[in-house]
């Protein structure tokens, strides 16, 4: 069973966060719609972490298998195309050797907190690094 790497990015304002939940719609529901409304399979899409209801990710990576084998342009493009008109953007897909767990393997995770600080966002700052 193939497994592919997914790095996606995402604007999590309309999101109840990553997990499936009852209360509403999540990133990892909207994943796993598309890939079914691209091959037919149910999938789970498994995160390297979990966000929070409104928080956005710029290079999240997930993992997910497949029953057969599928070009990794092939993949993106159509998971994306399904994914419309919901915010979230799959970057890259790429084969991974099935002991490869996106949680598991992660080897490092960068949180960057918002707010405001002398009129500029604390996000620009950690951008472009102290002393702006």
């Amino acid at each position: 069973m193939p497994r592919y790497r997914l790095t996606i990015e995402y604007d999590g304002t309309s999101f109840v966060g990553w997990q499936r939940q009852a209360n509403g719609s999540s990133v990892q529901e909207a994943l796993e719609t598309a890939v079914n409304r691209f091959c037919g399979e149910r999938v789970t899409v498994h995160g390297a972490g979990r966000t929070d209801a409104g928080v956005h990710a710029l290079g999240q990576t997930a993992h997910l298998d497949l029953t057969k084998s599928v070009a990794p342009e092939v993949l993106r493009s159509a998971v994306n195309h399904h994914l419309r008109p919901a915010p979230i953007s799959v970057l890259a897909a790429e084969p991974v050797p099935e002991d490869f767990d996106a949680r598991l393997s992660a080897t490092c995770r960068v949180y960057l907190g918002y707010g405001r600080s002398h009129h500029r966002s604390m996000l620009v700052r950690c951008a472009r690094g102290p002393g702006i």
